[in-house]
């Protein structure tokens, strides 16, 4: 059964559907394994288990009756920052105290499709941070490595899917909180282009819903099915792609300089361009150039922090380094906030034309995942400007709205997990999955 709850929800409905297994069963080894992993991982905020239970046995009757939908019965986990009716919703924070009165329309449309939710996984306080470390939760592990971070803010999630204690959880990403986690845990990470998912929008339209699973037609498929997108992605993967421009690029956008990127990182880039090279791509190198918008991109992400910071029910119960990211937000106002929206969208349109590319290859991190602690101790901005330099080539590709997507790429010398990124212009969502599938057979 350890496989199973692994398998993902391909695997998982195709086992429903043929009555080899139910609901019920399912969902009791999933419960199962996740309080089996969280004992080291500390990836879960409030286990589901009792709602989780009728809602198996609600999908076991409901595929007796006949009906065949493609998630009937498949677990998910949700990340603790989407409101189930009933719930606190404490986006990894002490501040946020209120039990949710409705669900998020998403969490609405996993209902009607049958899901069970199983648990609610960790995030770093308002989802501000690209490592899983909170006053609220403690610090979530990385299951290739306890002593190392899972990334953030969607860690929770992707520490409990690769560890296999569930085959799907959800993720969203403003700045790099799916790629980021999916990069550091050795999982696919697809951040879809800005619009096409419910229950997104936050930060000023920088952030996206999604998913972390440990394949990605898995992945695809979820976003098929919730989201809204010209042509299939789970269609996209199947078929072969036209020989594409692929620029490669080593070039961060970082505010206080670039932590020196990893060799083993920089290898991985250039295996995954050679790989593409040699399936017919015309690989080239690309200069990437952020200038202005990297000032743009600053604006929405504080302001966003800011935003979020006075949404929560109790404020001088934020941490730190949260005060200290939402108060350098006070200064942009409306005006500001609008520009950069503005600036965003019309890199966004712009980059890859004037690149001559259709899409970029780049590094997701400058190095594997960081110790825990690694970030710790530092006041609002010192924290912004750390993650910055290691994680400079994510954020500005919300800021630009664009499709994104990170891909396990081998692992370092200490069996770490290394990753590459693909981004696509907008819309052209199944052209990355395309390209995506290539490199993960």
């Amino acid at each position: 059964m350890t496989d199973v709850v692994a398998a993902g929800p391909i695997e998982q409905a195709a086992l429903l559907r043929s009555g080899d297994l139910s609901s019920r069963q399912l969902t009791e080894a999933t419960l199962e394994a996740i309080e089996r992993e969280n004992q080291t991982l500390n990836a879960v905020v409030e286990m589901l288990a009792e709602e989780a239970l009728e809602a198996a046995d609600e999908a076991d009757r409901r595929r007796a009756q006949g009906e065949d939908g493609l998630f009937l019965g498949v677990p998910i986990a949700v990340k603790n920052e989407l409101d189930i009716a009933g719930h606190v919703t404490t986006n990894g924070s002490l501040a946020c105290t209120q039990m949710a009165s409705a669900d998020d329309e998403i969490v609405g449309r996993f209902r009607q499709a049958g899901m069970p939710m199983v648990a609610t996984t960790t995030l770093p306080e308002l989802a501000t941070s690209g490592f899983t470390e909170s006053a609220a939760f403690g610090i979530t592990r990385n299951p290739h490595d306890r002593d190392r971070t899972p990334g953030g803010s969607s860690g929770g999630s992707a520490a409990l899917v690769a560890s296999g204690a569930v085959g799907l959880a959800t993720a969203s990403d403003g700045g790099g909180s799916i790629r980021i986690p999916a990069a550091c845990c050795g999982l696919p990470g697809f951040k879809p282009t800005h619009g096409t998912m419910p229950s997104s929008g936050g930060w000023h339209g920088m952030s996206t819903q999604g998913c972390l699973a440990q394949r990605l037609a898995d992945v695809a498929l979820f976003l098929d099915t919730f989201g809204s997108f010209n042509t299939r992605l789970f269609d996209a993967i199947r078929s072969d792609t036209k020989t594409l421009r692929v620029g490669v690029s080593m070039a961060g956008s970082a505010a206080a300089g670039m932590r020196p990127l990893d060799t083993e990182v920089r290898d991985g880039v250039r295996a995954a361009a050679d790989r593409l090279s040699d399936l017919g791509h015309d690989v080239r190198d690309a200069k990437l150039n952020y200038g202005v918008d990297s000032k743009a991109l600053t604006v929405r992400f504080l302001g966003g922090i800011r935003q979020s910071a006075d949404e929560v029910d109790d404020p001088s119960l934020l941490q730190k380094n949260t005060k200290g990211m939402a108060r350098a937000g006070r200064v942009f106002g409306p005006r500001t906030i609008a520009w950069a929206q503005r600036a965003g969208q019309r890199w966004g349109d712009t980059v890859h034309d004037s690149l001559d590319v259709d899409v970029l290859l780049t590094p997701v991190m400058t190095g594997v995942a960081p110790p825990v602690g690694h970030f710790g101790g530092r006041g609002g901005i010192r924290t912004v400007l750390a993650m910055n330099a290691f994680y400079p080539y994510t954020a500005q590709w919300n800021h630009a709205g664009l499709p994104a997507v990170s891909m396990p790429a081998g692992s370092d010398a200490g069996g770490r997990p290394l990753a590459v990124q693909l981004i696509g212009r907008r819309g052209a969502d199944a052209t990355v999955m395309s390209l995506a599938a290539q490199l993960e057979d």
